[in-house]
């Protein structure tokens, strides 16, 4: 199967810690990724020295300035993300800004060279959403029709994350997608958040949820058997760490207000097959399934969020890359799995560069 290896530029070191974008894709380019998913964040941090600072147009500027670095390491931009707390919202009016909002993330798209935007699902509190599933259908109907009139076209792809507020599985997830029923408007499907809700629970002192392993025996086979190929625009990798003992409020992870499995992501993601620093999640299944039961090609993308990446040291861009390559090579044995070279193409000497420096 041919598939693209992708990183998120978050996910090799957070701006806010001064982490450069520029240094951060040497790395991704340096330890073999053909691919970046842009974290808004890093797009926004390049407008801080530029005159009038967070502005729309100097966002399009940095934007023209991202494409070309990217362009000059041979990295296509896959998409930018995430697009966050759109759907659902009882507040009208806040709706109307939201969907202004990204009548610029369009343009910044364009500008970017990328033509899909990540969605993932709403968190905010119960309070303020909508429990009316084809509301939110209708919501992101707007978005898709937004994207269908712009030139070129923009994609979407709809993301569960496991602690979302009305919209926590893949399979609801893929229920808002039939009913938003646009070309334009896909399935993000990915390893941490599906195994991260049916198999995990960071709360728990076992860190799992009971009749785990069968809750994803059958939640795989109703993935291959439901969802189309087609519709799944975007695979995101993560495994994640367990912890020692269980995330409550005396962990040091915890935030007031926060869900445990919000608190575990931000704090305790993997790269696939870290099990010396406590990867448990059963991310190979979920793999199998999507790429040789349902059979996807196309971009997969490390999405790693860890307290390591808020670290001030200078070599984490380049810690964070080759555990990524390495990662990315036991998944590709393990799977079985082919990888491709990405739009702006990758040599095999590029690749045996790679499993040198390894």
């Amino acid at each position: 199967m041919a598939i693209k290896r992708a990183i998120c530029t978050m996910s090799l070191g957070r701006c806010f810690a001064g982490h450069s974008l520029a240094h951060k894709l040497d790395m991704a380019r340096q330890y073999g990724f053909t691919g970046i998913e842009l974290f808004y964040e890093d797009l926004v941090d390049l407008t801080r020295d530029m005159p009038g600072g967070d502005t729309e147009a100097n966002q399009l500027s940095a934007a023209t300035s991202i494409r070309r670095l990217c362009a000059e390491r041979a990295l296509d931009i896959i998409c930018l993300q995430p697009f966050m707390h759109y759907e659902g919202l009882l507040d009208r009016e806040l709706h109307g800004r939201r969907l202004q909002e990204m009548r610029f993330w369009v343009q910044l798209a364009h500008a970017l060279g990328t033509d899909l935007v990540c969605l993932p699902s709403s968190f905010l509190a119960a309070a303020e959403l909508t429990d009316d599933m084809d509301r939110i259908a209708e919501d992101f109907r707007e978005l898709a029709d937004l994207g269908l009139a712009s030139t070129p076209v923009i994609r979407f792809t709809y993301e569960a994350l496991c602690w979302g507020t009305r919209v926590d599985t893949w399979e609801a997830s893929w229920d808002i997608v039939q009913r938003v029923a646009r070309p334009n408007f896909g399935i993000c499907l990915d390893t941490f958040n599906i195994a991260g809700r049916i198999y995990a629970d960071p709360a728990a002192a076992s860190g799992r949820t009971p009749d785990c392993d069968a809750a994803v025996v059958k939640s795989l086979s109703r993935l291959v058997s439901t969802v189309e190929r087609s519709k799944v625009f975007l695979v995101q990798l993560a495994d994640a760490e367990r912890l020692a003992r269980p995330l409550d409020e005396a962990h040091p992870f915890h935030v007031a207000g926060q869900p445990p499995r919000m608190s575990w992501s931000r704090n305790a993601r993997l790269f696939y097959g870290e099990t010396a620093q406590g990867a448990y999640l059963p991310v190979k299944s979920v793999l199998d399934a999507l790429v040789h039961g349902l059979g996807y090609e196309g971009w997969m993308s490390f999405e790693v969020f860890n307290r390591r990446l808020a670290d001030e040291d200078k070599d984490v861009p380049e810690k964070m890359a080759r555990r990524a390559a390495v990662a990315w090579e036991k998944m590709a044995r393990d799977v079985h799995i082919e990888t491709a070279a990405g739009t702006s193409g990758a040599t095999a000497a590029d690749h045996e560069r790679t499993q040198a420096m390894l």
